[in-house]
Parts: structure tokens; C-alpha cells; sequence
């Protein structure tokens, strides 16, 4: 596993400058970002990416299921000049009801492909938008060569071994097993294999629930590579981003900007 997924600080660190960088000015191409505006992360974490947009002077929420990375978030804002304008929340998102028609921005970053019922997702989203509300969409495309997220392997072979999460289960679960992951790591990359979204099953399901493609880019450099790796963002040559199923193979992160006007 990567020393990165074991310091909550790096981590942070990381989604702040990508966010700054890269998904602000993204948002920005169509939706002004000021100090009025409500701004809501679902899976956020540590609540990295709300900074750039706390920054700014808007008023932040962030929801993530688990009470120990919120607690790290909420550490690390303690400090932070508008630490009145940032709230996160332990919980589930599906049971927190105070939210109707509220946000003007909501992140989506890397947890679409998390999530179960991403239809059921979708609904609930537009139910916390205002009527002139963006969602931003970040996901890795299942079939990219880490589109398993192999990389928290705790074997250095496998965390670096592209794309053999494509194999059929049995088969990828015996190499897991024969590498040395234990049961729990096997069982959350086997999840991932059964929530795995293709930029397709996207865009099928946010045009079945009635959004709007206000802005996409499609990478073959993710953003995020350049904080991580020091490797330069890369777009996909229009020739290739607009064949459908080989461009999964091909890129490793879509951004998506939503509304629903």
C-alpha cells in the first residue's frame, strides 16, 4: 500500500491543490464561485476539496460515512479563518432529510464509483440542488488500467499491476488470495469491481434522471497525478474521447459539471 493512503495530512494536502488547480476553475467555466453560495461534498472525506471553496468565503458541508475521517476534518478546519462556514457530518447521506433545494455546488469526486445504486444517487442529488445548481462529477473509468484501485494493494506487485481487475471474479479473487491480501482487502476490491461505473453507464443514467452536461473533459493524465506523481494533466485527443467503451481503456479520470437546466 502507498505511504500516501496511511497520512490523512498528505492526503488532504493532496485534494487541496487539485481542487485549487484544477476542479475551481473547471466549476468556474460555468457557475461564478463567490462567498454567497452553498457548497455540499457527498464522501468527502477529510473535507480536502471543500478548502479551496471555504477560501472563497462559501459556506461549506461536507457528509461522509465515516466518524474518524470527519473527526480529522473537523481538526484540521479548527483553525482555519471561516471555521464558522464549514460543518461536516458523520452520516449517511440518504437519512439526512435538512438539506432540500439548498446547495449551489455539490462534489462528486472519486465516490460515484463507490456507490451501489448510482440511479438511486442521482435522484437524490437533484433533491438537494437549487434550481440553478451544478454538481461536479470526478471518476475514474472502470476499465482504465487502475480502475480497481489495486493501487492499496499491500502487495507492491499487484498495487502496480494495471488492469488484471478486469479478469472474471473467481479468477482475479485467487490472484488477490494468491499475492497475500487478506479477506477485508479482498472483499472492498471485489465491491469496487461490482460498483465500477464506464463513462457511459454515466452519462446513460444522468440523462435518464433529467440533468444537463454543462461541461466535460476527459482525461488521459488525471489532475491528480501531477500532486501524486508529478506527472502533467493530459486531456484525450478528441478522436479518441468520442469512441464509446475504448476510451474507458484508455483514460483515467472524466470530469463531469451537471445541472439541471
Amino acid at each position: 500500500m502507498q505511504k500516501r493512503h496511511l497520512d490523512p495530512l498528505q492526503y488532504i494536502n493532496e485534494q487541496i491543490i487539485t481542487t485549487q488547480k484544477y476542479i475551481v476553475p473547471f466549476i468556474q467555466q460555468v457557475k461564478q464561485i463567490e462567498a454567497s453560495l452553498q457548497v455540499l461534498e457527498i464522501g468527502c472525506g477529510e473535507a480536502g476539496n471543500l478548502k479551496p471553496f471555504l477560501d472563497l468565503g462559501c459556506k461549506c458541508t461536507g457528509v461522509d460515512f465515516s466518524t474518524h475521517k470527519i473527526e480529522k476534518g473537523r481538526e484540521f478546519f479548527s483553525t482555519h479563518p471561516f471555521a464558522k462556514n464549514i460543518r461536516l457530518i458523520s452520516e449517511d447521506i440518504y437519512k439526512t432529510n435538512e438539506f432540500h433545494a439548498q446547495f449551489d455546488i455539490i462534489i462528486i469526486r472519486d465516490v460515484i464509483e463507490h456507490i451501489h445504486d448510482q440511479d438511486k444517487f442521482l435522484v437524490l442529488l437533484k433533491d438537494l440542488m437549487t434550481p440553478s445548481g451544478v454538481v461536479f462529477f470526478a471518476f475514474p473509468p472502470w476499465q482504465n488500467p487502475f480502475g480497481g484501485h489495486q493501487q492499496i494493494c499491500e502487495s507492491k506487485f499487484l498495487s502496480s499491476l494495471p488492469y488484471y481487475h478486469l479478469l472474471p471474479v473467481p479468477l482475479y479473487r485467487a490472484v488477490l488470495k494468491m499475492f497475500g491480501e487478506n479477506e477485508g482487502k479482498i472483499s472492498g476490491l471485489l465491491e469496487i469491481k461490482e460498483t465500477g461505473i464506464s463513462l457511459e453507464r454515466f452519462e446513460r443514467l444522468f440523462k435518464k434522471n433529467g440533468y444537463v452536461e454543462k461541461l466535460r473533459t476527459i482525461y488521459f493524465i488525471n489532475p491528480n497525478y501531477e500532486v501524486k506523481f508529478g506527472i502533467k494533466p493530459r486531456k484525450l485527443t478528441k478522436l479518441i474521447r468520442e469512441i464509446p467503451y475504448l476510451r474507458n481503456y484508455i483514460s483515467t479520470c472524466g470530469y463531469y459539471l451537471l445541472g439541471l437546466n
